[in-house]
């Protein structure tokens, strides 16, 4: 019989946990992050077998497996049955490419995959307790949108966004800024890291510790699990015999691709990932030279949602190649390098070449990008340049927002104003409410005091 999954972190330094404290805490009290202790792994033709399964039962066999004897088997299949009740296309794009578009939840963002499966999770956990959890989290763009929809009047549930006052569209902050109930909005008065920052520190600080936060960023693993899934999904759908596959994914914070190299280690044959980023370099340029410099502080980019200029799941990455990266970028042990050029092809994407993108994938390949996707897209078109991947090789990528998210950008470059999908109709017209603070973490800690002690 097989044994449930356990947790440890990537400091080191923490006790192993099981599922339900990894997702509670977020973040390991030696300020790692969780990590499956063992992947669970499919043969191929498990994988195979699941080509004419709908999406929620994709997810469900995979999420079991970490799952065991936590949440039933029943209680499990029902909640993915709930959470995944839209489509996620797969659109051909020439040769025996795809854009996989996971941006048709309810908040038209890739973020809805993990976010409405934490909540439903989450909420069971601690529909019990007497106190209340309190969920901070960071965004630069959609993930404060998508926690902020799944978690939305869920009991004993209290959710914190702080997001970037200047580095967000207007229609991704009206989705966060127009819920009120259990959801507080807080625009910070700079960066996206410096948003980050300030949630990582209140959870390793003791005198919070009373408060019960926790985390529903891609620091959270109940954020990365979730997310291996539609990689599980797309392979499945795609593949004839088994072949290798290549994901291009647009990359911020990181989270998304290690829900891929999560997959890869369950068993899809990624022969390469694409690691897409925008001016943001710091990850291609570690890959490149061995050496990791953050970039302090973040770019300003058109592709907002990957304004980092110190991801977070770097850690994991490391963490997975044998190295050992503390939670400020300082590499205790180097990762194998050579392990990690072989399985990923870095690229960075200017601005001016997102554009670009964003107007020659139209015309040429009938695709409505946006600058996330287009990153993505243009990264895969790097590879397919280089000569590393024949043009008749497997390919998929990954498109992470809905194009309507970034109207002026589309308007501006193609001409066209992207139609609504039912989750972005009339947010204009709705009434927003939020707080504005400095990047102030003795601010931020008064306010956690006063508001939820």
């Amino acid at each position: 019989m097989k044994m449930p999954v356990l947790f440890r972190s990537t400091n080191r330094n923490s006790p192993v946990v099981g599922l339900k404290e990894a997702l509670l805490r977020g973040q390991a009290p030696d300020k790692g992050l969780y990590m499956p202790e063992v992947i669970p792994r499919f043969e191929i033709g498990e994988i195979l077998s699941l080509k004419e399964k709908p999406y929620h039962e994709v997810a469900f066999r995979v999420l079991r497996e970490y799952c065991r004897k936590v949440i039933s088997d029943d209680l499990l299949q029902a909640i993915c049955r709930e959470v995944y009740d839209y489509e996620v296309p797969l659109e051909p794009a020439g040769n025996r490419s795809f854009v996989m578009r996971l941006d048709r939840g309810p908040t038209a963002s890739f973020k809805d995959f993990a976010a409405r499966m934490m909540g439903r999770l989450i909420g069971h956990f601690t529909r019990q307790d007497v106190h209340p959890l309190t969920i901070l989290t960071a965004t630069s763009g959609d993930t404060g949108s998508a926690i902020a929809q799944a978690f939305f009047g869920v009991a004993n549930i209290r959710i914190v966004v702080l997001f970037p006052v200047n580095e967000v569209s207007d229609r991704q902050r009206k989705q966060m800024t127009t819920l009120g109930k259990n959801v507080a909005t807080i625009a910070i008065d700079g960066k996206f890291d410096d948003c980050q920052a300030l949630v990582k520190r209140a959870f390793a600080d003791p005198e919070l510790k009373d408060l019960r936060l926790s985390s529903a960023n891609s620091i959270n693993i109940g954020r990365l699990l979730p997310q291996s899934c539609y990689y599980v999904y797309a392979y499945s759908r795609l593949t004839k015999d088994g072949e290798p596959i290549v994901f291009s994914v647009p990359s911020g914070n990181f989270g998304d691709l290690m829900g891929g190299v999560i997959a890869k280690r369950m068993g899809v044959p990624v022969s390469r990932f694409v690691v897409a980023t925008n001016a943001n370099d710091e990850v291609p340029r570690f890959f490149e030279t061995g050496k990791y410099d953050p970039i302090v502080p973040s770019r300003v980019c058109i592709s907002n949602a990957m304004n980092v200029g110190h991801p977070s799941n770097l850690a994991r990455l490391v963490d997975f190649y044998g190295g050992q990266m503390d939670e400020v970028g300082a590499i205790i042990k180097a990762p194998d390098m050579e392990r990690i050029r072989a399985d990923f092809f870095s690229v960075s994407v200017s601005d001016e070449a997102t554009r670009k993108t964003i107007a020659e994938a139209h015309k040429d390949a009938g695709l409505l990008l946006e600058p996330h996707g287009a990153v993505a897209w243009n990264g895969l078109q790097s590879l397919f340049k280089s000569g590393l991947l024949g043009k008749d090789a497997l390919a998929v990528s990954i498109e992470t927002a809905h194009p309507a998210k970034f109207p002026e950008h589309i308007k501006k470059i193609l001409g066209i104003d992207p139609v609504l999908p039912p989750s972005l109709q009339g947010i204009e017209n709705r009434q927003e409410s939020f707080l504005r603070m400095e990047a102030d973490y003795a601010g931020f800690k008064n306010f956690l005091r006063s508001e939820y002690a």
